[in-house]
């Protein structure tokens, strides 16, 4: 019996209390029926997943090691840390790590992310790759791979050093974040190139959004001031016009890649380029025959002055606007059908998405939407319409939601079918 004022033992787990009888019941057992019970005895208790052979062996050496611990102490241990003790020390109980939400996801966003740019890296880029792959096939959707890459990058290391290199290929990160859509994605798979995923985008838009990409990034690398042009190339494969497989489509973009590479390493003398024909991936109609030739139509007119745009040379304030007619439908007998000032941005074509516009704050009005960019958008109406100076309207475009903006009508023009198009410009 305890002295007065003496600390009590410590009481034992409820389950230690029978832990005797159990040692005796499993002593009658045959082999394999001691084993089936340990299995399901020891997953209840310690969440580990043994062979009945090793149940066995954990459960004998678990009542050895707590009778040695019961010794060394001086008081009787709990089976649970006798049995702790074996499975950490025989390997099947990982030891395990605590680390806080915020961190983990830090970690999994730096093993899919290229630490100089920011962009995706190539890893995720296969990933991805084949997620967007099966997600075309299943709703039999376009899918388009475009492969960039910067022509004469080595000379700025040479010429300039690797930091200025490394200023340049974050240009070229913020080219991609800024010119890309929201479903779009930028990997950077290699030290100067870069791979773009464009879900639900033909060849002819692919082609659009390369061209836009090049031009914003003209802009985004004259602040550095650099003694050599660098400039970026493009190759473009597309599911499933070119091919269904991820590697044939890869090597298909990296052919018209070095193709384009070659036709401009052969444009540059000297730092100044010739005027070459386009590329295989840049193709233009055949001239059309006397016979295909419509009509001559009004070419377009500026709203605010009420005429005609003049030749580049002669106006160089002039806006940038294109017919949006999609290349395969285009007959571009003169130049009145086309503005000669090149615009800063390409657009990418609405053609064929079902895109429109509903004008007004009524909603009173409806027009097709033919190709949007970053400075504006082309309307047309089915009818001849009077355009008022300033518009509101509600842009619904596939993948994005509804856009409210302002539009600025700049040019418009009389369409074959009697219809108005319009160019306008978005106001702040």
């Amino acid at each position: 019996m305890p002295s007065p004022g003496a600390l009590a033992p410590p009481r034992l787990p409820v389950e230690d209390t029978y832990l005797e009888l159990l040692a005796d019941t499993l002593e009658s057992l045959d082999l394999p029926a001691r084993g089936q019970f340990l299995q399901r005895f020891l997953r209840t208790i310690s969440h580990v997943e043994l062979r009945e052979s090793e149940c066995v062996q954990v459960w004998d050496e678990t009542l050895a090691r707590r009778r040695a611990m019961t010794d060394q102490a001086g008081r009787q241990v709990a089976f649970k840390a006798a049995l702790l003790d074996v499975l950490a020390s025989s390997g099947f109980l990982r030891v395990p790590i605590i680390i806080e939400h915020e961190d983990l996801k830090k970690l999994e966003l730096n093993a899919v992310t290229d630490p100089l740019t920011g962009l995706y890296n190539r890893r995720l880029f296969g990933e991805s790759f084949e997620k967007e792959l099966n997600r075309a096939r299943r709703y039999t959707q376009p899918l388009s791979l475009v492969i960039l890459d910067l022509h004469r990058f080595k000379e700025v290391n040479d010429k300039h050093g690797h930091p200025r290199g490394d200023e340049v290929l974050r240009a070229t990160a913020a080219t991609l974040k800024k010119a890309l859509r929201t479903s779009d994605s930028a990997f950077r798979i290699g030290g100067d190139e870069f791979a773009l995923l464009l879900p639900q985008t033909d060849s002819q838009q692919a082609l659009a959004l390369s061209r836009r990409v090049e031009t914003v990034f003209a802009e985004m690398i004259r602040p550095l001031q650099l003694e050599v042009t660098v400039s970026m190339d493009h190759g473009a494969a597309i599911f499933p016009q070119d091919a269904e497989q991820a590697d044939q489509l890869i090597r298909i973009a990296d052919e018209r890649l070095y193709q384009q590479k070659h036709n401009n390493h052969k444009k540059t003398v000297n730092g100044a380029r010739r005027t070459e024909p386009p590329s295989s991936q840049e193709t233009v109609p055949a001239a059309a025959t006397p016979a295909e030739v419509p009509g001559p139509l009004p070419p377009p007119v500026s709203i605010e002055t009420k005429r005609a745009p003049e030749k580049a040379e002669n106006n160089r304030e002039a806006h940038a606007f294109v017919s949006a007619n999609p290349p395969s439908a285009q007959v571009v007998p003169a130049p009145a059908r086309m503005f000669a000032v090149q615009r800063k941005a390409e657009r990418v074509s609405m053609t064929g998405t079902n895109a429109y516009a509903v004008l007004g704050e009524q909603g009173g009005k409806r027009a097709r939407v033919l190709d949007l960019g970053f400075g504006g958008v082309a309307i047309e109406f089915d009818s001849q319409e009077e355009i008022p100076e300033n518009l509101f309207a509600v842009l619904h475009v596939p993948i994005l939601p509804p856009v409210r903006v302002n539009l600025k009508p700049v040019w418009k023009q009389q369409t074959e079918q009697g219809g108005t198009r319009v160019g306008c410009s978005f106001v702040s």
